[in-house]
């Protein structure tokens, strides 16, 4: 977390989760009206490392800048060795600090933080929703394809930029409008600024949001992450049908489009599995060994349900297996007598570069 009075900026940051990296008498102590905050997913640069966890943190002059994004980079090692070529120093081994580092440069060539995100815009390629903050004002900007979303919100008389709309939800702030691709926005002694700081183009919003990263009660591109769900669970059942007793989603993101598949099958939707609401999630753990402990622990078989009966069990997607082949036995091991996976993404057959750690 990055705040400021107006004075002052300060960063506090640690591992962890987020429960485990900051306690209440920990944010009693974060004073200020201007705020920024972040909890990392890693897929450039180890997520075990406190040099790599955000806000990232620049120094321009007299001016501090704070730093938080979601996305990935493609043209990262060019633009860090082009920076290192001129005697720029790295403490961390993120495409975050590449782009501080940059904004930091172009501020102090052309004079304003505006001017620094806006020449910065001009030579980062890839995916970023950013974040970003002074000790006068927090900025916004959305790289111009809008791979991942960022949405504006109101509340009161303050505004809000959050990664989705349950953010804007969860704090009781009014959604205003998604941040363009493209376009920069400044919140700060005037209000609301904004400029297409570069061309938007061809909108590519990742569909990995609509299937599996965004929470189901979020709103992207005016469409319910809960419907759009369901609606992929309905569209399986037409294409792929098959008799059975019982239709059972993979929690959480697999639910909605479970009871979209019974609805338009009339197989009833039962609820066979059971979530230990305190495991992250398993594709995202950084070794197999890992990931499979944490399949383990993260889904427990209702055996008295699904005893004896035909399952349909609908997940969002397979990225490399583990979760569905460990899924199956522990269903054949609880007594179902089949197991019918559907899977609502279409198949992942490459690597993704924004994002999406797939290795």
């Amino acid at each position: 977390i990055a705040f400021s009075d107006g004075y002052t900026l300060t960063v506090v940051k640690s591992l962890g989760l987020v429960s485990q990296a900051f306690k209440e008498s920990d944010l009693e102590t974060l004073q200020g009206h201007l705020a920024i905050g972040h909890t990392r997913y890693s897929t450039t640069g180890s997520g075990k490392a406190w040099e790599n966890a955000q806000p990232m943190i620049s120094s321009i002059g007299r001016t501090t800048i704070a730093l938080a994004h979601n996305g990935n980079l493609v043209n990262t090692v060019e633009l860090r060795d082009a920076l290192k070529g001129r005697g720029i120093r790295f403490r961390s081994t993120t495409d975050s600090e590449v782009i501080t580092t940059l904004i930091d440069h172009f501020t102090q060539e052309h004079g304003s933080i505006r001017a620094g995100i806006r020449e910065t815009m001009k030579l980062v390629r890839g995916a970023y929703s950013v974040v970003l903050m002074s000790e006068e004002a927090v900025y916004a900007f959305r790289d111009p394809y809008g791979v991942r979303p960022l949405v504006l919100g109101k509340m009161g008389d303050s505004w809000v930029i959050a990664s989705e709309t349950c953010g804007l939800d969860i704090i009781g702030a009014e959604f205003v409008r998604d941040v363009a691709a493209g376009e920069m926005i400044k919140l700060g002694p005037n209000g609301l600024e904004s400029e297409q700081a570069v061309p938007a183009e061809k909108p590519s919003l990742c569909i990995f949001e609509f299937i599996y990263f965004a929470r189901p009660d979020s709103v992207l591109n005016d469409c319910s992450l809960y419907e759009a769900r369901m609606r992929m669970g309905a569209a399986i059942a037409r294409s792929s049908a098959v008799e059975a007793d019982m239709v059972i989603g993979v929690p959480d993101s697999g639910v909605p489009a479970a009871v979209g598949y019974a609805k338009e099958s009339g197989i009833p939707f039962g609820e066979g599995l059971v979530k230990n609401r305190y495991v992250g999630r398993t594709f995202i753990s950084p070794s197999q060994s890992l990931r499979q402990q944490g399949i383990r622990l993260k889904l427990n078989p209702l055996k008295h349900v699904i005893a004896g009966k035909r399952l349909i069990v609908v997940d969002d997607s397979i990225v490399r297996g583990n979760t569905s082949r460990k899924l199956v036995a522990l269903l054949r091991e609880s007594g179902a007598a089949e197991v019918h996976m559907r899977i609502t993404s279409p198949p992942v057959k490459w690597p993704c570069f924004y994002g999406i750690d797939t290795d």
